[in-house]
């Protein structure tokens, strides 16, 4: 049924929104298709560019009215004591009803050179963020090294979880990650919360997604007050809170520090009529238009809201985030799974939240779990890259994964007769959804999928590293991306400089949770996190068979001071 959209956003320049039915995707011979595109992906996907090419000063945020028609689907170190190490944990998806093709497959155990390739890439994956980070005031860049200067909320909460990581580990001690947690926790909750355009950092408890480096404050005017750089960063300030649980000065700081920084959100504030939250807010616009609705790493926003004491959203917003849900659910590249093109959307809620063998109401009528999903998402993509409809260099078993990352450029260039469009930062993926694609491959794809899907995702980070070599594996680990398939100059193929705090943090976090599963372990003892899944109606393993109403207002508000005080 062909229908007429309408879709008011903020858009930026180089905006791209998936082409429509029909009409070639980016040059290969894959197809973008409408078919489940909304006002919530136009926005997100027009945000994300913001973030990587708006924030430069001088950019205008503009709004644009686009009328297009498209098809839409019909259809030792002071372990906490919560906290429980492996030496190598073993990670297999759980025991579901399987409605489709299964990818389970036997317990992964990395061969010695494997493993060494994984602990150094984790260690110089920390390292990125404990010496990109300012330690006087926490504050973590969107990219380094780099000439932006911008720090990004986003990072920060990254950030946050690696200390902990590192001391775990043995990278720094636990003494220096508490200094470092202790200084941005108190720096965070000094700075303004207010209305003005200049003179702030954040509103009803939301930050804008871009800081000053030097103060702290909004970086320029074209930065919008973000619902989910907001809620990446209160992931590693709840991680703190659950974390740091010693009886000692500091830490009980820590704990309170977390706890109001948390509770200070007004999610309510952010809330639309239609129960969906907001993607952002500016003292020049209000409320963008654009919402999170559909399976996206919006779901981290929800799930927090659901748990906060002070400033709660209501089931029914859980609801609403999932209206879209069996618009995206179908088969792609021999998967049947709840479609998402770009990997971050299945890697960044997992990175703190363990969906292992938990359902919600959509879950248990599909017959799987979320983490399950994620895990056909990585296949699904390794499949893609092995079918290569684009006939991109080098895709194959091996050397896959798309996702939002830096690229060669906004360059057309003919390569073996064929022309090609390439593209600078852009929400690269392969789905139902849409098909975006210039050749350019994003490491951590890859390695946020490590939890998933070791057996493939391993190999996969073992071969780039050993085929492209120090053009693409440095200092603090792989490059943000590369792409053998640009050839300009004298150059064999394009290879960045930068690493980005948002694709290094999935890498580092789901690397441990591989490992251990220690993020995952901290967080399942946060009331907070405990909470906003039961509210949304999330049941089974580590959660059991309780129910939100099993725990009232008042017993929630204790269990926060209880985790507080240790």
């Amino acid at each position: 049924m062909a229908v007429t959209w309408i879709c008011l956003f903020w858009v930026v320049p180089y905006l791209r929104l998936p082409e429509k039915r029909g009409v070639p995707a980016l040059g290969n011979k894959g197809w973008a298709t409408v078919d489940m595109v909304d006002k919530r992906f136009s926005g997100q996907g027009s945000l994300r560019r913001k973030r990587r090419q708006g924030a430069r000063p001088g950019v205008g945020f503009r709004v644009v009215l686009s009328l297009g028609v498209g098809l839409f689907a019909a259809a030792g170190r002071g372990l906490a004591p919560t906290v429980t190490h492996a030496a190598e944990a073993s990670i297999s998806s759980p025991a579901v009803s399987q409605k489709t093709v299964s990818t389970a497959a036997a317990p992964f155990k990395p061969n010695a050179a494997d493993q060494a390739l994984l602990e150094d890439l984790e260690h110089r994956t920390f390292q990125w963020f404990w010496e990109s980070g300012d330690p006087q005031t926490g504050l973590v860049p969107d990219r380094y090294p780099s000439d932006q200067t911008q720090a990004s909320v986003a990072s920060i909460g990254f950030g946050l979880t690696a200390y902990g990581i590192g001391a775990e580990r043995g990278y720094i001690t636990r003494a220096q990650a508490i200094t470092r947690t202790l200084n941005t926790l108190r720096y965070l909750s000094r700075l303004p919360q207010n209305a003005s355009a200049e003179d702030a950092s954040g509103y009803h408890g939301f930050f804008y997604h871009f800081l000053d480096h030097k103060t702290g404050l909004r970086f320029n005017k074209d930065i919008e007050l973000s619902s989910i750089d907001t809620a990446l960063l209160m992931q590693g300030v709840l991680f703190t809170e659950s974390y740091y649980t010693q009886d000692t000065p500091q830490e009980r700081e820590i704990r309170t520090l977390a706890n109001r920084l948390f509770q200070n959100v007004d999610w309510p504030w952010m809330r639309r009529p239609d129960q969906r939250l907001s993607m952002g807010w500016s003292p020049e616009h209000q409320f963008l238009p654009n919402y999170w609705e559909g399976y996206s790493e919006g779901m981290m926003a929800y799930v927090l809201a659901l748990g906060s004491v002070t400033h709660p959203l209501q089931p029914a917003s859980w609801q609403a985030w999932l209206a879209t849900n069996d618009k995206r659910w179908g088969e792609y590249s021999g998967q049947t799974l709840l479609n998402f093109a770009p990997l971050f959307g299945h890697q960044y809620t997992h990175s703190w939240i363990d969906f292992r063998g938990i359902q919600d109401d959509w879950n248990r009528e599909k017959g799987i779990d979320y983490f399950e999903n994620s895990r056909r998402a990585a296949y699904a993509q390794r499949s893609y890259a092995m079918a290569n409809p684009g006939k991109w260099q080098d895709y194959g078993p091996d050397v896959w994964g798309l996702t939002a990352s830096d690229g060669p450029g906004e360059v057309t260039e003919t390569v073996n007769g064929q022309t090609r469009h390439f593209f600078s930062y852009s929400a690269r993926g392969a789905g139902l959804d849409y098909t975006q694609d210039d050749g350019t491959i994003a490491p951590t794809a890859a390695g946020g999928s490590v939890a998933f899907a070791p057996e493939i995702a391993v190999p996969a980070l073992r071969e780039m590293k050993k085929r492209y070599g120090s053009h693409i594996y440095g200092r603090y680990g792989f490059v943000d991306a590369f792409n053998p398939s640009y050839h300009k100059g004298n150059t064999p193929f394009w290879s960045d400089t930068a690493y980005l705090g948002i694709d290094q943090g999935p890498i580092l976090l789901m690397l441990e949770n591989r490992r251990s599963g220690f993020v995952w372990n901290v967080m399942k003892s946060n009331p907070v996190i405990r909470q906003g899944l039961l509210r949304a109606g999330f049941r089974g393993g580590w959660l059991g068979t309780s129910s939100a109403s099993d725990t009232s207002p008042t017993e929630q508000k204790s269990a926060v001071r209880t985790n507080q005080a240790g």
